[in-house]
């Protein structure tokens, strides 16, 4: 092979295929004067080809919504939105009538109004930054004359590898499944979006990168590897032999991993672990609901908000909650009240923030915008009709706000009520325990909510002070630190205590190794990937809650993540016993 890039393994499989480079990026405009007589005709041009952008933009939106479901598909609202405005077309039209050329006018204000978005602080601009840039390159193309092809239009049975930057949302939702078969990026870490995204389709996936697109044309054929993170450029044919025969192992593990799904999750001294489902997509409810899972742990609500231009209304996300409730039957369907904020953009009409993910977001925005947050309450008390619903409050740190949105929960029944419409007013209230002040009070909430749930992702980020989302920092993104399990040790502690139930739902739980150790440390409930399901209780069915303890004691006492890694290890192979199967076929173990 030419060479090997290697990132982050964020998604698990192997898969080969022709690279699609895709390079989104604004075109070089020459520097054009016009004669004044010229002016109408460049004027006409302009409004000709936001026009002919516009028709483009709703046939993708058209065939996101195919893909991807109406909901997704309206994130394209806010890019129509902006080449609708007047005021920037008047302002695109002035500075043609100073003589520049049409391309070289729009050029000029869309530079100005992407720079004064660039000024406010990242990353909570970059969604709507995205869209700036997005109908820059749109408009530019059509009047330049440039091909007209859309960022990933490729042909359906391409069997192609998206090798890109990074995957904005408005990639996302245009993605083909029956075309692209996996993913690779410059950006991105295990706990970022876009590698929650991949799991949850079952693309395999390469994230943190840095460089790739930089140093490939987008004539190459390559393996993505997403189990070890390897993107391996114009492989051999013996290469390529060599790891279609692995991935052939894998897809021989994940059919007799299968046969777990429907087994309990009871350990070998007796101990039943519950396990759910964590939920991304409504579209994905039916799948996960078959994966095994007792329920749904988390229910992610943000693909209703983020990158949008307007707000969901309540039927809106009524149908969105009801129909994962549906799929689960009964079972219990944890959804978590709107996680927006830090890297992920609500519809817009918001602040920036100079530090997002320490600012106003999660239950914080929704406390002060009673009125946005009744209308989710709203819509979660009509879900309730439909099954088991329980609420979960994100990034709670006092006491007070549990009270605040106890107390619009019940006006939110109130209105219901008077409406005459059907809802389910006995709904759980919990909380997602991730932020150290929260885990240091756990003991403080027990007496006022139904559960707890611990979110790892941000639990980890916070007490390590590493933003989770940086590919410079992904190997100091240790959740196996001691400082996190002890943390963790006191959610549970606390937990039991209060006989309250107590589940974790980050990223955390899906891995063998974690989840030994999260066992170890008192947690008998884990959310993880739907995939992840039936790999999670075979672990649990090869264990003993004595040796998951004495493992946890081991890795707390530790002085160092990498020494509480090591011995966890250990242990965890040593519990294994004779299964040559976890021992050899499972990633994270050997």
């Amino acid at each position: 092979m030419d060479r090997v890039f290697v990132g982050v393994p964020a998604s698990p499989g192997i898969v080969v295929g022709p690279v699609h480079l895709l390079r989104w990026e604004v075109p070089d405009v020459r520097h054009r004067i016009i004669a004044d007589d010229v002016i109408p005709v460049e004027i006409a041009r302009l409004h000709e080809a936001v026009t002919r952008a516009k028709e483009r933009l709703r046939q993708v939106r058209a065939r996101a919504e195919q893909h991807a479901g109406p909901d997704e598909a309206a994130i394209f609202d806010a890019q129509l939105l902006i080449m609708d405005d007047t005021t920037l077309i008047a302002e695109v039209e002035s500075n043609i009538r100073q003589n520049y050329a049409a391309e070289k006018a729009f050029d000029l204000v869309m530079l100005e109004h992407r720079q004064h978005f660039a000024r406010h602080a990242q990353p909570l601009m970059r969604e709507r930054a995205g869209d700036l840039t997005d109908v820059h390159i749109r408009v530019l193309s059509v009047l330049l004359g440039l091909p007209d092809h859309d960022p990933v239009d490729v042909p359906k049975g391409s069997h192609a590898i998206l090798v890109t930057h990074d995957l904005t949302p408005s990639l996302t939702v245009q993605l083909d499944r029956e075309a692209i078969v996996g993913i690779a990026t410059d950006s991105g870490t295990q706990t970022s979006h876009v590698a929650i995204l991949a799991r949850s389709l079952g693309l395999p996936a390469v994230l943190g990168l840095r460089d790739a697109t930089s140093q490939m044309d987008g004539t190459e054929r390559v393996v993505l590897d997403g189990t070890a993170g390897v993107l391996a450029i114009n492989p051999t044919d013996d290469e390529v032999k060599d790891y279609r025969r692995r991935a052939r192992r894998e897809a021989e593990v994940e059919a007799e991993l299968q046969q777990f799904a429907t087994l309990e999750p009871v350990t070998q001294d007796g101990t039943r672990i519950t396990l759910y489902a964590n939920v991304d997509l409504p579209e994905e409810a039916e799948a996960a609901a078959r994966s095994g899972a007792e329920g749904v742990g988390l229910m992610r609500t943000e693909f209703l908000v983020v990158g949008r231009a307007t707000m969901p209304d309540e039927d809106e996300q009524y149908r969105a909650y009801a129909r994962v409730v549906d799929a689960f039957k009964g079972r219990p369907v944890i959804i978590r009240t709107f996680d927006v904020g830090g890297d992920k953009m609500p519809a817009s009409g918001y602040p920036l923030e100079a530090n997002p993910f320490l600012g106003w977001r999660a239950i914080r925005m929704c406390l002060d915008d009673p009125t946005m947050f009744k209308v989710q309450l709203r819509a979660l008390l009509r879900a309730g009709v439909h099954g088991d619903v329980r609420i979960m409050l994100p990034l709670v740190v006092t006491l007070d706000e549990v009270r605040q949105a106890r107390t619009l929960l019940l006006e939110a029944a109130d209105e219901l009520a008077a409406r005459h419409v059907s809802f389910r007013s006995d709904l759980p209230l919990g909380v997602m325990i991730e932020t150290p002040a929260a885990a240091v009070m756990a003991d403080s909430f027990g007496p006022e909510v139904s559960f707890f749930s611990i979110g790892t992702n941000d639990l980890v980020q916070y007490t390590l002070a590493v933003d989770r989302g940086n590919a410079n920092l992904a190997s100091r993104f240790t959740p196996l630190h001691p400082a996190v399990l002890r943390l963790i040790q006191r959610i549970s502690d606390a937990a039991a205590a209060a006989g309250q139930e107590l589940s974790v739902c980050g990223e955390m739980a899906s891995q063998p190794l974690m989840a030994f150790a999260l066992i170890g440390l008192g947690l008998r409930g884990l959310s993880v990937a739907p995939r992840a399901v039936a790999l999670v209780k075979r672990v649990v069915r090869s264990v003993t809650i004595e040796a998951a303890v004495q493992a946890a004691r081991e890795a707390l006492a530790a002085p160092t993540a990498a020494v509480a890694e090591q011995g966890l290890r250990r242990r965890f192979v040593a519990a294994l016993g004779d299964d040559p199967f976890l021992r050899g076929g499972l990633p994270g173990i050997a």
